[in-house]
């Protein structure tokens, strides 16, 4: 396995992290804990299934598209 782009993993593990710290201390409940962990799981294996096959991924955060602007996303 080769991570082509560390701060994308590092939010997904930050992420997880965070979230089971929550778990753990109860300040969270489980079913909202597990939806959590489901949906980082998931973003992170959809990215690596993407990058194995070549599809272009949608980064996590991304430039914040203005009036105008050629490259606008619709």
């Amino acid at each position: 396995m080769k991570i082509t782009y560390p701060p994308k993993a590092l939010i997904a593990l930050v992420a997880l992290i965070c979230v089971t710290v929550l778990l753990i201390a109860d300040s969270i409940s489980s079913d909202a804990g597990f939806g959590l962990l489901g949906t980082i799981v998931g973003y992170a294996v959809g990215n690596g299934i993407a990058a194995q096959r070549g599809v272009p991924v949608e980064p996590i955060i991304g430039k914040r598209w203005t009036e105008g602007d050629p490259d606008r996303r619709s």
